[in-house]
């Protein structure tokens, strides 16, 4: 991939997020949501590349998500990539006005990204002190006791993230037994993976089922920071089994970090909407705004927060 592309999504990013931060707070997901793919599609299609969708939250059917299989940017003879994308990263915090929304995105070289449906998936992630020490199908206790060794900590000051859903009550019952403690976050797994490679959140371990698309970008994120990422996908039904063997997709299979994205180059770009742990959301001023965003590159492991200021008069095309 040319390192170019790398400040070119990151544009992308800024732009999804200046469309759906107007929506924070008034209640209205979808709107957002809309907003930050709209924005997303239109800023793709400026980059020279010719790039394809092969994990995302929509259908060809179910527009104006950006769809499975949909081909973005110049398709002018520019770089082939795979691209996995959740214009809004946090439909409901935007809507409610609370911490950790953002607009999210991942490519990499033509065929290197896990090719998955829309459906959910089982996660495991650490920062790079526990990277190799960890294993999605050893138990919770097992993994909180390799995180605590890994970075010489008691098993009693061990943070552990993970959505606050019904479904992960056994996990949380076995992270209290074992003597560590939770974090719970209402949305937003990205940010949370992404979190455990930063010392200064506070987070040492992710746990839980969520969305395929964040797994994968996720796993992209902590291969540039040199974390770690397992994942198992979870069908619903026969109808998921048979998409993902359609797709040559083992369902049974562990998929580590070197499955979700091949070879040895990556980008990851985030921008907040609202703001978080790492990063402040978006900010209006009159005239322009402020945004931060987070790019990093696997091949060289470089990491760069980066700041924008816009003028939406320049640039009425971002807001709505």
């Amino acid at each position: 991939m040319e390192r170019s592309l790398t400040m070119e999504v990151v544009r992308v990013t800024e732009a999804a997020a200046i469309a759906s931060a107007k929506w924070m707070g008034r209640g209205l997901k979808e709107e957002a949501d809309d907003a930050a793919t709209t924005a997303m599609r239109a800023l793709f299609d400026t980059i020279p590349m010719h790039g394809t969708v092969v994990i995302g939250e929509g259908e060809m059917d179910e527009a104006p998500m950006l769809y499975i299989g949909e081909e973005l940017g110049l398709r002018n003879g520019g770089p082939q990539v795979d691209i996995a994308v959740d214009p809004l990263e946090g439909t409901n915090i935007v809507a409610k006005g609370t911490n950790g929304a953002m607009t999210v995105l991942a490519i990499a070289d033509r065929g290197n990204l896990l090719n998955a449906p829309d459906m959910y998936m089982e996660k495991l992630a650490v920062g790079p002190e526990a990277a190799g020490k960890v294993d999605i199908t050893a138990s919770v206790t097992e993994n909180l006791h390799a995180v605590a060794k890994a970075k010489n900590k008691e098993i009693s000051d061990v943070v552990a993230v993970l959505l606050d859903r019904p479904r992960h009550q056994q996990i949380v019952e076995e992270i209290r037994a074992a003597g560590a403690r939770i974090k719970f976050i209402q949305d937003g797994d990205v940010s949370a993976a992404i979190n455990t490679a930063f010392d200064e959140t506070g987070i040492d371990i992710m746990f839980g089922t969520g969305g395929a698309p964040e797994g994968v970008i996720s796993a992209v994120a902590l291969k540039c920071l040199g974390g770690d990422f397992q994942a198992k996908l979870i069908p619903e039904d026969e109808d998921q089994v048979l998409r993902c063997e359609k797709m040559g997709i083992n369902v049974n299979k562990v998929l580590y970090l070197d499955d979700l994205v091949k070879g040895d180059d990556a980008i990851f770009a985030a921008t907040a909407v609202t703001d978080s742990e790492l990063m402040k959301g978006v900010q209006y001023k009159g005239a322009y705004c402020l945004t931060n965003s987070l790019v990093m590159r696997a091949k060289t492991g470089t990491v760069r927060f980066v700041e924008g200021r816009h003028n939406i008069e320049k640039k009425p095309d971002y807001v709505k």
